[in-house]
Parts: C-alpha cells; sequence; structure tokens
C-alpha cells in the first residue's frame, strides 16, 4: 500500500509560495514557444533552500541520464544514448587498462549488482527509479537522501564539524561528512565497498574511492550534482563528472519492495570474464 514517508516539518508561514511551479502545459509552452523560465528555488524565511516540494504539494526528484560520461559516438548495440550532452567523453575518464575493459563488458552484460537488490553509492544511488527526496535538519546538522526504488536505502550527510572515523568498516555507502558553500551541499564521502557500480552502465571503482560530491538547487524544477571521483586503484588520475536532476511534481515516494521486482533466472550464471 502506498504511504507518505515522513519527512521533517517546517513552518507554514516560513515558506516562499510564490514559488510553486506552474502547470506542465505552461511549462511546455503554447505553439511551440519557448518555455517560460522556472520558478526561482524556494526558500524559507530564514532563507535557507527548500529541498523538496512546497506544503500541501508532492515532488520527487529523479536524474537525467545514466552515467556520468558520454560515449565518444552513437552506439545502436547499447541500451542507453548518452551521447553530446557536454559531460566528459568515455575515452577521456581517465581508467586503468584493467578497469576500462571491465566497463566495456559490463555496458553489454548489464550484470549489475542493484538488480539484485543491492545498495549503490556514489551518483548511483540518485539514478535509482521512482524518484529519490533530500531533506535538510539543520538543528542536527544533517541531510538524508532517500530513494524509491532499490532497497530502500538512505544516506546521511553530517555537516557537524565531525571528522571521518578512523578505520571505517566498508560499506556500500561509505561514510559522508559535508559542509555548506552558500547554497551548495559539498560532501565528501569515503569507506566504500567494491560491491555496486557507481552509476548505471559501469563505472567501476575499488576500495581507495573517495567521492566529492556537490548538490545545488539551481532554481525549482533543477538540482545540480557534480562529482569529484579519485580512486588510484581504478583511475590514472583524479576526474569530474555530474548531471541534472528534475522535479516531477505530483508524485510521492511508495511502498516499494525489491525482492518482488527480482527476476533471478536472468542473472544467474553470469560471470565477469575480466574479474571474479
Amino acid at each position: 500500500m502506498h504511504h507518505r514517508l515522513l519527512g521533517f516539518s517546517l513552518l507554514a508561514a516560513a515558506l516562499v509560495l510564490a514559488a510553486a511551479a506552474p502547470p506542465a502545459s505552461a511549462q511546455r509552452g503554447r505553439g511551440g514557444a519557448p518555455a517560460a523560465p522556472a520558478p526561482p528555488t524556494p526558500r524559507g524565511a530564514d532563507g535557507r533552500v527548500i529541498w523538496g516540494a512546497l506544503p500541501g504539494h508532492t515532488g520527487v526528484w529523479n536524474a537525467q541520464g545514466s552515467t556520468l560520461w558520454d560515449l565518444d559516438k552513437e552506439d545502436p548495440s547499447l541500451g542507453f544514448t548518452s551521447f553530446n550532452t557536454g559531460k566528459i567523453k568515455f575515452s577521456e575518464v581517465p581508467l586503468q587498462p584493467w578497469a576500462r575493459a571491465l566497463v566495456k563488458e559490463r555496458m553489454i552484460d548489464l550484470n549489475e549488482p542493484y538488480t539484485r537488490c543491492k545498495p549503490s553509492g556514489g551518483a548511483r544511488n540518485l539514478f535509482t527509479p521512482y524518484g529519490t527526496e533530500f531533506l535538510d535538519f539543520p538543528e542536527q546538522k544533517r541531510f538524508v537522501i532517500t530513494n524509491t526504488g532499490g532497497p530502500h536505502t538512505y544516506r546521511i550527510i553530517y555537516y557537524d564539524g565531525r571528522p571521518h572515523p578512523k578505520d571505517l568498516e566498508p560499506t556500500y555507502l561509505g561514510h559522508s561528512i559535508g559542509h555548506w558553500e552558500g547554497d551548495t551541499i559539498v560532501f565528501d564521502t569515503i569507506g566504500f565497498n567494491e560491491q555496486f557500480w557507481i552509476d548505471r552502465q559501469g563505472t567501476p571503482h575499488t576500495d581507495k574511492l573517495h567521492l566529492v560530491e556537490r548538490l545545488t538547487r539551481t532554481d525549482f524544477n533543477t538540482i545540480k550534482y557534480e562529482v569529484t571521483i579519485e580512486d588510484p586503484g581504478a583511475y590514472t588520475a583524479p576526474w569530474k563528472g555530474g548531471f541534472n536532476m528534475r522535479f516531477t511534481p505530483d508524485q510521492e515516494s511508495f511502498e516499494f519492495m525489491c525482492q518482488d521486482n527480482m527476476r533471478t533466472s536472468e542473472i544467474n550464471g553470469l560471470t565477469s570474464r575480466v574479474v571474479p
């Protein structure tokens, strides 16, 4: 049964209600005319960005695309079309030889741990289907990312000044600490295991992965995601990627049981020809 996720309360008087999104027809424009500019980033009376829908409304965020990079040329044999979108080209990603061979195989086999209900860290966490929500808890100095699809994971970014713990046990989501640069939440994450992909098309990593991620709500309808990837186990140098997330109004998170959506017969027996 569908149900609402418990969020945090906001004072109604503190909200900028004038920033409500226009109807879809207004966004598209009429007669082929350019769409009207998106409403500005919504804020509370204290000036802080509101990261979700306004009171009395619903909405979730969905990532655009499926990778942190673009194909060098269109390839109809692949199941995605990330080409000429302005991202770094796949040939320019500083992959070590073994890692480049692995990602090429993954693009064909699509034997992703996510399809077996495993959590996903890094950018792949934001590519989760059916919507993502962002919650800012300034009193607790925590920023939380929740997903509908997958195994119902959530990420906590602590921005209370704490350091990363020593001797972290590797996990799917790692350990994140953050700070604010104006309206942008910047978070530093380490402590990953190697049991997930960092985007939907198989971009690899090792347990040496270190991410610096940035989220900015640039207007009512858009969140800009940027990431710097450093992993001396899989790459020869740090590199950057990113994408936009679009606000989808009139939708909300719902109960999703990952195991009910598994198709085990389609993935049993698949093994990698590059690594175990």
